[in-house]
């Protein structure tokens, strides 16, 4: 307190004590908000680990046949036949918001190319669901194609609604990390600073004013008393 000036006067002393009101209410609403932010934190982080383990094993399976593919297709044959994509993925964005912190959702509309216009599916609620029939997804023909490529492709499509929740999820558990560290920092700051320097500054002005008032005391008993003694020698 010996860096910060303080004025001893009681109108500073009831601006003090209100400060420390708001400061107190102010540390309880964000320890609240730090406690049920870690709990959400939680939560998406549990998700967003099971999330990732079924997108690597897809990707996992989803190699295993494009390389066994390219060993079995030449080069030019398997680059033809995954030039040109026969469903069409339009990714959909919406904005959600936990404790005042935003992040995105997304969602994902797909079908062929006739089907340009197909039923949007939201990654966490239709993740098995089936599009269109099952050779919708390969862009190829099967005569010049080796089983091992249509392994693949069918792994790879059957992870790509996961891997967009995987994202959005990702994204949301970096925003509520992000906020509760700056929470954690206003709360430490209320708990550690704030409130004890205001509460030092209040019993400081409280020292000071029972001092003041002490001293008037005295010196109202001095005049007194010379007053006694002067009418008594009058």
């Amino acid at each position: 307190m010996a860096a910060i000036q303080i004025i001893p006067t009681r109108m500073e002393l009831a601006r003090l004590k209100k400060k420390l009101l708001t400061a107190v209410r102010s540390h309880k609403l964000l320890k609240d908000k730090r406690d049920e932010l870690m709990r959400r934190f939680l939560e998406l982080a549990k998700e967003n680990m099971r999330l990732r383990l079924e997108v690597e094993e897809g990707i996992r399976k989803a190699h295993e046949g494009f390389a066994m593919a390219k060993a079995s297709m030449e080069t030019d044959a398997l680059h033809t036949a995954l030039m040109t994509p026969k469903q069409d993925l339009l990714l959909e964005i919406r904005t959600e918001s936990i404790m005042s912190v935003e992040f995105p959702v997304f969602s994902c509309r797909s079908g062929t190319g006739n089907e340009s216009d197909g039923k949007a599916m939201d990654g966490a609620s239709h993740m098995d669901s089936h599009e269109g029939s099952e050779r919708d997804i390969y862009p190829y023909g099967f005569a010049f194609t080796s089983g091992d490529l249509d392994r693949g492709v069918r792994a790879l499509h059957g992870i790509r609604l996961r891997m967009v929740e995987l994202a959005g999820t990702e994204k949301a558990c970096q925003r509520l990390a992000a906020e509760i560290e700056r929470t954690r920092r206003r709360v430490n700051a209320l708990e550690y600073v704030v409130i004890p320097e205001t509460k030092e500054g209040i019993r400081y002005i409280t020292m000071k004013l029972d001092e003041n008032e002490r001293s008037s005391q005295i010196r109202l008993l001095k005049v007194k008393d010379k007053m006694v003694e002067s009418v008594r020698e009058f």
